[in-house]
């Protein structure tokens, strides 16, 4: 099979696609697999560095109200578009899948017109604008949640497949797994709650966990991990130290983890975004999380995801505004404490897991490949 991955903009849009591609040159070595984003954008560092062939369009974002962006938008949309055909009639796919961004736009377009299948990707429960538009096109529309259908009325069909990401977190070897908890030094008889937001931290949750570091190296029924973020790490390790609190048994502060797939194994609790990946991440392994969605992201979607998991019972939901100390402590301890009510959302994110996101995904390709 001859594939085109397209995504880009966010590690969201791009990591899922890796993980897929992944799959399918374990499960077929034969597959061709041609990765296309942009320039700028994260994917033209982060797809080379994974093997994949990679060729770029240029692009520019939807935009919502008329102005001379406008124009400007159009007028890369004319020239990715032109790239776009290019691309596709020297690589011959048998489908395209595109996996978020706008990026996807010119590709995904330009392939029906071509009358080459494609299929676009919603990690979210609220669709973004891209996939809005590009639904129609779209031989199937892929979800990680059944929930999102309702806003895509003119997809012409879907599959709920999953977010290929999370079969990453299914697949670490126990080595793996070991290694990064001896680099951390974790308690094997500690519950271990992780806080993580992003390769540059969140200075508002960064303010609200220094707040309560006093009352977690007090207690004695977890372990914190918190992953600051590069950006935030010497201000915070500094703190720490000021205060008198590194030599915590409970405490171990670290800005950036390179194998969070293998540190998730060790998690019984998750505190972050509420972005599509780490969702899949931590509900393929059953993590109950405490989501602080993120207010500065497009249409508030991260708060329409947290919310859509505090309903099914496999998650928590504290907003930044307002976020503080007391309430980060209580609202963790609260539930690391309660075994019952901990292992309720065990089992409800489990449910809604999907490790086996990119089996799915393939089997979804194959099937529309051999659709005549």
């Amino acid at each position: 099979m001859r594939i085109i991955l397209t995504g880009g903009g966010t590690g969201g849009h791009i990591y899922p696609a890796l993980a897929l591609a992944r799959y399918i040159k374990e499960t077929d070595p034969n597959a061709d697999i041609l990765y296309v984003g942009t320039e700028r954008g994260l994917e033209s560092d982060i797809v080379p560095r994974s093997g994949l062939p990679f060729r770029t369009i240029e692009v520019a974002g939807l935009q919502r109200k008329l102005s001379m962006d406008t124009v400007k938008t159009f007028v890369k949309l004319s020239k990715g578009l032109t790239q776009a055909r290019k691309i596709l009639k020297e690589f011959r796919p048998d489908v395209v899948v595109g996996t978020g961004g706008y990026v996807c736009v010119p590709i995904i377009f330009m392939a029906k017109m071509m009358g080459i299948k494609a299929v676009i990707t919603e990690m979210d429960v609220l669709p973004g604008l891209a996939n809005r538009f590009l639904s129609r096109f779209a031989d199937v529309t892929a979800l990680s949640f059944a929930e999102s259908q309702q806003y895509l009325p003119k997809a012409r069909s879907f599959a709920v497949t999953g977010n290929p990401r999370a079969s990453d977190v299914m697949s670490v070897p126990a080595e793996r797994a070991a290694e990064i908890a001896k680099d951390l030094g974790l308690d094997p008889h500690k519950k271990t709650v992780l806080i993580v937001c992003g390769s540059r931290g969140a200075a508002p949750i960064n303010k609200a966990v220094l707040a309560m570091l006093d009352d977690v190296a007090n207690q004695k029924e977890f372990q914190l991990v918190y992953v600051t973020g590069q950006v935030h790490y010497d201000k915070i390790k500094a703190e720490i130290d000021n205060r008198g609190l590194a030599d915590s048994k409970a405490i171990i502060v670290v800005p950036f983890v390179y194998d969070m797939p293998a540190l998730l194994q060790h998690t019984d609790m998750m505190v972050g975004r509420s972005g599509a990946t780490t969702m899949a991440e931590v509900l393929a392994l059953g993590v109950p999380a405490l989501y602080i969605p993120s207010p500065y992201v497009t249409n508030n979607h991260q708060e329409k995801n947290a919310v859509w998991m505090v309903e099914k019972g496999a998650g928590l939901m504290l907003k930044e505004q307002g976020l503080t100390g007391r309430a980060l402590y209580d609202t963790i301890n609260g539930l690391v404490t309660d075994s019952e009510r901990l292992s309720a959302m065990q089992s409800a994110a489990r449910e809604l897991g999907r490790p086996d996101a990119a089996k799915t995904y393939y089997q979804t390709l194959q099937a529309l490949v051999r659709r005549k």
